[in-house]
C-alpha cells in the first residue's frame, strides 16, 4: 500500500494501492475455488480477471504518476511499515503451520483473512490512508461469515472468504482507481460573480438651466 492524503491514496501511492489491491483480489479469488460449487466457478474465474487488469492499471498508474513512496523514502514510515507487516505475516504464518499440523488446515483462510484485515488498522496510521480502516473491517465480517458458516453448514470457509475478500479488495481497488482519475481529470474554471458597473454620467461643458422661457422667476429680466 502506499501513503495517501487522508481520504484516498495520491501520486504514485494511488497506483501502488491499486495494483495490491488488484493482486490480492486475484489471489482470494483463486483460492475460492479450492471448494467452490460448480455454479461459483465462472464468477470466480471473472473476478479473478477483473483482479488482474485492474492490477495492471494500478502499474501503469503507478508509473506515470509523479512523486516517491513514503513507504520506501522515509526512514520512519519504512521501519513502521515493516514492523507492521512482518508481525502480520509472522502470526499469520504461525496460526496456518499450527492450523496444518493439527489437521484443521481447513480453517486457514479464516485466519488469513481476519489477520489481514486486522493488520489494516494500524497500517492506516502508518501510510495515512484512511480507507485501509474500512477495508480491514469489511475483511474481518467476511472471515466471521466464514467461521460460522464453515461451522454450521458443510460449505468450506475458502468459499465464503474467497469471493468475500476478493470483492472487498476489488471494490476499494476500482473506487481509488476512479478517486485517481477523478483528480486526474481537469476541472471547468469556477465562474466568478460580475456585479454590473456603475453607469457614469458624462461631463458637459453646458451650464445647467436657471429657469423656464415664458416663466416669471426671479432670474428672468423683468419686461420694459
Amino acid at each position: 500500500m502506499a501513503s495517501t492524503s487522508g481520504r484516498w491514496p495520491a501520486g504514485r501511492s494511488r497506483g501502488v494501492t491499486v495494483a495490491v489491491d488488484g493482486f490480492f483480489a486475484f489471489v482470494w479469488f483463486g483460492w475460492g475455488q479450492a471448494a467452490a460449487p460448480s455454479w461459483l466457478v465462472i464468477p470466480l474465474t471473472v473476478g479473478g480477471a477483473a483482479s488482474l487488469l485492474l492490477a495492471v492499471a494500478g502499474v501503469v498508474m503507478a508509473i506515470r504518476s509523479p512523486g516517491p513512496l513514503p513507504a520506501m523514502s522515509d526512514p520512519a514510515v519504512r521501519r513502521r511499515y515493516g514492523i507492521t507487516v512482518g508481525l502480520e505475516f509472522g502470526l499469520i504464518g504461525a496460526g496456518a503451520a499450527i492450523l496444518g499440523g493439527t489437521g484443521n488446515y481447513l480453517w486457514a483462510p479464516v485466519l488469513v483473512c481476519f489477520g489481514v484485515g486486522v493488520h489494516f488498522f494500524p497500517l492506516a496510521t502508518v501510510l495515512d490512508n484512511l480507507t485501509l480502516r474500512p477495508l480491514g473491517g469489511l475483511l474481518i465480517a467476511v472471515s466471521a461469515a466464514a467461521l460460522v458458516t464453515g461451522l454450521s453448514t458443510a460449505v468450506a470457509p475458502s468459499t465464503v472468504t474467497g469471493p468475500g475478500a476478493g470483492l472487498s479488495l476489488l471494490g476499494f481497488g476500482v473506487a481509488t482507481l476512479l478517486a485517481g482519475a477523478r483528480a486526474a481529470s481537469p476541472r471547468p474554471p469556477v465562474p466568478q460573480a460580475h456585479h454590473p458597473a456603475e453607469r457614469s454620467v458624462p461631463p458637459t461643458d453646458r451650464p445647467a438651466p436657471t429657469g423656464r422661457a415664458g416663466s416669471s422667476g426671479t432670474d428672468e429680466p423683468a419686461p420694459g
